[in-house]
């Protein structure tokens, strides 16, 4: 671990469960402890999140550039890397299951977001990530728009029937109540790899931190990939190295053992 920490040149961060808890919605202490150390150590730091940036709220530590959307949008301060949205007959078909079936969708664009409806399921994600409600429209009023990213608030058993109508995407769930919905060869590893190269960073000089299954990608793909103590078994045997909870002060306690105290 020593010599890949002294590589290391770039860190990776999820958010729901790794950068915020969610049982306080906050960044730690001991996180804003880890990246005050990474930015000492000269190490870049990046957000990697499924979310859309008007769902990124504000933090109390600093950013070199935003992998969004599971990588439908990725950028930095200065410009795009990746601008990669949903093709639209795949989108269509959603639309058509979603109205068939009178499911919530949640339609996110490069900047915006909107809602079909708001069933249960969906207002429990959104007291889950704790954001403010979208505007909900109809939803034939979606289909011009092309979205970077859906949220198809529906049981697992539709997951087989929904990626064969839409063959360019794929669907990684993270939760019983719903999944991502993104273009096939999105994914938070692709956008890894488009920062890396315009900041010239190597593969293995890079760490990720994730919990959830949409990190797992990241996680392997990362030079050393961290899995949070509140990450499901799939993603710590994903891992590299698993760390303590969301809670616990996760982040802290791998970057002080990857930078060796």
């Amino acid at each position: 671990m020593t010599d890949k920490s002294n590589k290391i040149k770039a860190a990776f961060f999820d958010i729901d469960g790794t950068l915020l808890s969610f049982r306080t919605h906050r960044v730690s202490q001991g996180t804003i402890r880890a990246f005050d150390r990474l930015h000492r150590a000269g190490i870049r730091t990046f957000i990697s999140t499924g979310r859309p940036m008007v769902l990124i709220p504000p933090m109390p530590v600093d950013f070199d550039g935003h992998i969004t959307m599971n990588g439908g949008l990725v950028f930095t301060p200065d410009t795009t890397l990746l601008s990669n949205p949903l093709p639209m007959q795949d989108s269509q078909a959603w639309l058509d299951h979603a109205k068939r079936h009178n499911l919530c969708t949640m339609y996110f664009t490069a900047d915006s977001m909107m809602a079909s409806q708001l069933s249960p399921e969906g207002l429990q994600l959104r007291e889950q990530l704790e954001f403010q409600l979208p505007p909900v429209v109809p939803i034939d009023d979606l289909r011009p728009i092309e979205a970077y990213q859906i949220i198809a608030v529906m049981p697992p058993s539709m997951d087989e029937a929904v990626a064969a109508a839409m063959p360019h995407c794929r669907l990684p769930r993270w939760h019983p109540a719903f999944t991502d919905i993104v273009a096939a060869d999105n994914s938070k590893a692709v956008g890894m790899d488009a920062i890396c190269r315009h900041f010239g960073i190597e593969q293995a000089e890079t760490i990720a931190f994730g919990d959830g299954a949409n990190d797992i990608e990241m996680l392997q793909w990362s030079g050393i990939g961290i899995a949070m103590g509140n990450a499901a078994d799939t993603v710590k045997d994903a891992a590299d190295m698993v760390t303590t909870d969301v809670d616990n002060e996760g982040i802290e306690h791998a970057v002080n053992e990857i930078l060796a105290l």
